[in-house]
C-alpha cells in the first residue's frame, strides 16, 4: 500500500519512486513509495487526502512554496527559506521540512571536494530549490551568494533575507545581463543551475554559454539529472561538472530519515536512482 510519494507538475521525470523503494526494500518495509502528478490547482485537494491517507511525501516544483499555508509546523529553517520539499505526517497533523540544502551540501562535497566555507557561490534561478539551498549554504558560511533570476524581484526577496547574515555578500541580476554574469564567474567557486529549465526537450540554456571559459575556476552544478545545454557546453569546456543526481539522492536519504528514523542506504538508494525509468 502507497505510504509514501513524491509530487510535482510536472512530475514523470522523477526517480524518487526508484531510489526512496530501494531505501524502503533494503529495510524490508517492502515498495510503499508513489508518484502523483499533482497540478498547482489540486495541491490543497492533495493536502487533505495526504493528512488522511499517507505517511510522508517529497514536493518539487512548483510546490514548495505554495504548500506551506496548508501546513500545522514548519522547520524554522524551511520556513525562513519559504521553501518545504519533505512533508512528515502523523495523527493528521503535517510538518514541513526542507532536505535540499543538505542534499546541495553533500553533493558539491562529494563531486567536487571543494571546501563550502569562504566559497563565492552564483544561482541561476530563484525558485524553491534556490530558496532552501542558498540559505543553507550561507549557514555553512559561504563568503558570496549572488543571485540571478528573469524577475530580480524575486531574487532580491531572498538576497533581502540573506543580508541577515552579517558577513556575506549578496548580489542580484537578471540572468541576460551577460556583463554582471561575467564578472560575477570570474569569483565563484560553485555555480549552481536551480531553474526547470532542461526538464523539457527543446528547452533553451538558462544564460549565454559564450560566458563559460576554460580558464574560469568554477564549479558547475545543474540541480537537473538528464542531459542539458549547460553540462554539455561544460564537459566540452573540461569545467568540472555535475548533475543533480547526487543532489536527489542525498535529499531523498534525509527525507528518508525523517520519515523512519533508520538510517539511508545511500549505495542502495543509488542503484535505485541509476536503475529507475521516469514513469
Amino acid at each position: 500500500m502507497i505510504k509514501y510519494m513524491v509530487i510535482g507538475d510536472p512530475i514523470a521525470h522523477s526517480r524518487s519512486p526508484g531510489m526512496q523503494n530501494a531505501a524502503f526494500e533494503f529495510h524490508g518495509l517492502g515498495s510503499p513509495y508513489g508518484i502523483r502528478h499533482v497540478r498547482p490547482d489540486e495541491l490543497g485537494g492533495f493536502i487533505e487526502f495526504a493528512r488522511a491517507n499517507l505517511k510522508g511525501v517529497n514536493l518539487t516544483v512548483p510546490h514548495k512554496a505554495a504548500v506551506i499555508p496548508y501546513l500545522d509546523t514548519v522547520d524554522p529553517a524551511a520556513e525562513a527559506a519559504g521553501s518545504v520539499n519533505t512533508l512528515i505526517i502523523e495523527n493528521g497533523r503535517i510538518h514541513g521540512a526542507s532536505t535540499d540544502g543538505y542534499g546541495l551540501e553533500h553533493a558539491l562535497l562529494e563531486n567536487f571536494s571543494r571546501p563550502l566555507a569562504g566559497a563565492g557561490v552564483t544561482f541561476i534561478g530563484a525558485g524553491g530549490a534556490a530558496h532552501a539551498t542558498a540559505f543553507h549554504l550561507a549557514a555553512l558560511g559561504v563568503k558570496a551568494i549572488r543571485i540571478a533570476n528573469r524577475t530580480v524581484a524575486k531574487a532580491d526577496e531572498i538576497a533581502e533575507k540573506l543580508r541577515l547574515h552579517p558577513a556575506l555578500f549578496v548580489e542580484t541580476a537578471r540572468p541576460d545581463d551577460s556583463a554582471t554574469l561575467a564578472r560575477w564567474f570570474a569569483d565563484t567557486d560553485f555555480l549552481i543551475q536551480a531553474t526547470s529549465l532542461g526538464l523539457k526537450a527543446g528547452d533553451p540554456a538558462p544564460f549565454d554559454l559564450a560566458l563559460l571559459k576554460p580558464e574560469l575556476k568554477l564549479c558547475i552544478f545543474d540541480t537537473i539529472y538528464k542531459p542539458t545545454p549547460l553540462l554539455a557546453k561544460a564537459r566540452e569546456l573540461r569545467l568540472p561538472v555535475a548533475d543533480g543526481a547526487a543532489m536527489l539522492i542525498h535529499q531523498g536519504a534525509k527525507s528518508f530519515e525523517l520519515w523512519t528514523g533508520l538510517s539511508a542506504p545511500l549505495d542502495a538508494m543509488r542503484r535505485g536512482f541509476l536503475e529507475a525509468q521516469p514513469c
